[in-house]
């Protein structure tokens, strides 16, 4: 496996006028003093363990039992156990809200998830009107942490770049690394996630768009849009989008003689994307990642536990969960609620994780590197690190 280093020079995504334009979110009012740190120091899950992006949610609850265990076994928080409260979300955004509201009523510290940001911004009100801080591993819409009046919301947090980034991240490295002048731009327009990054990278894209075709969540057919596409000219297909339907585009964009490079998002980063793009058809493929194992000796101590824990290769996804858990015990030292576990989350600086090290910045956001991984027959072949200059 071969690993590149290059620095991209990244656009602020601070204005209040850009997070409007991708949407609002609503405000809340803090109303209560959040929950007290007990005997035990009590962490809930809101994932999705079932339903549509139960990929997801599965591997993050993986990803951070295995930091809980480690955690405990290490002697706790100020000399107190993790305290743990799963609950289901079905990846549906209603109950993703039922879930938050559920977990603050039943006294939790904080919370860990969800994994996605439609069902992040659907758990926002309850968390904050309880005063119980949220980690999401993986909500990565650009405007989550700001309201509809631009005031940040003061109790969500997360461990993983924003869709603004990503879309800057995936024009540069369009641009620079794989020379393209001319893509096709292929998302997902049933998400805000696909979307939001789709705009980024039109904003910060200096070549053609020669086509934007859009997909959406469940479809499985894309031979008719793939097979207009293949008398075109282009240099690359940029793809905003979850493995659900984008291994299923990369196969069947392969099955009609479609070789040019492929750059997605890090919603590729599942073992079910190349399951679905079959193996043979998953190569010349780019995608972003926060989780390598060559990044650091952490993340390969990660790796190894990961497997011996589980059996199987830990994904992004159980990676930020771990980070996630991990932040949220270094937040909960000293602190005697959850107010005040938000308070050291807001003041997390160089904190080392498997995902690289990290700080909170103004917005509640991570100042953190992207990796690009490049897969051929399926196989980890690259890795491009991206710096922040």
């Amino acid at each position: 496996m071969k690993t590149r280093k290059f620095a991209v020079a990244l656009a602020t995504f601070a204005s209040a006028a850009l997070l409007a334009a991708c949407g609002n979110v609503s405000t809340t009012t803090t109303s209560a003093a959040g929950s007290s740190v007990g005997d035990t120091f009590k962490i809930g899950y809101n994932l999705e363990l079932s339903g549509a992006v139960s990929s997801y949610g599965q591997t993050e609850e993986k990803g951070a039992n295995l930091a809980v265990k480690e955690i405990n076994a290490a002697g706790g928080v100020d000399g107190k156990q993790i305290e743990v409260i799963t609950k289901d979300n079905k990846s549906e955004t209603a109950e993703a809200a039922t879930v938050a509201t559920s977990l603050a009523s039943e006294g939790v510290n904080i919370v860990i998830g969800p994994a996605t940001s439609g069902a992040s911004a659907a758990s926002i009100p309850a968390l904050t009107s309880a005063g119980i801080p949220m980690i999401t591993p993986s909500g990565t819409q650009t405007n989550l942490v700001v309201n509809d009046k631009g005031e940040v919301q003061p109790y969500f947090f997360r461990a993983t770049f924003t869709d603004g980034y990503q879309g800057d991240i995936m024009a540069k490295y369009a641009t620079e690394n794989l020379s393209a002048k001319k893509v096709v731009l292929y998302y997902d327009n049933s998400s805000d996630y696909g979307k939001g990054i789709a705009e980024a990278f039109k904003k910060a894209y200096t070549g053609e768009i020669v086509s934007e075709i859009t997909f959406a969540s469940g479809d499985k057919d894309f031979q008719a849009a793939l097979t207009k596409l293949k008398d075109q000219e282009f240099d690359a297909i940029i793809m905003p989008g979850y493995y659900n339907e984008t291994g299923t585009i990369v196969k069947q964009a392969r099955g009609l003689g479609i070789d040019k490079p492929i750059l997605g998002s890090d919603g590729f980063d599942s073992p079910q994307f190349t399951e679905l793009a079959t193996a043979a058809a998953a190569s010349n493929v780019y995608y972003l990642s926060a989780f390598v194992t060559s990044a650091s000796d952490r993340a390969q101590a990660f790796y190894d536990a990961y497997v011996k824990e589980y059996n199987e290769e830990p994904s992004m996804f159980s990676a930020l969960a771990y980070d996630s858990v991990y932040m949220a015990a270094e937040a909960a030292k000293g602190a005697a609620n959850s107010t005040e576990i938000k308070d050291n989350l807001v003041a997390l600086k160089n904190f080392e994780g498997v995902t690289g090290t990290m700080s909170v910045d103004a917005e509640h956001n991570v100042v953190k590197s992207v990796y690009v991984v490049g897969l051929e027959n399926g196989q980890h072949t690259t890795t491009d690190t991206v710096s922040v200059e």
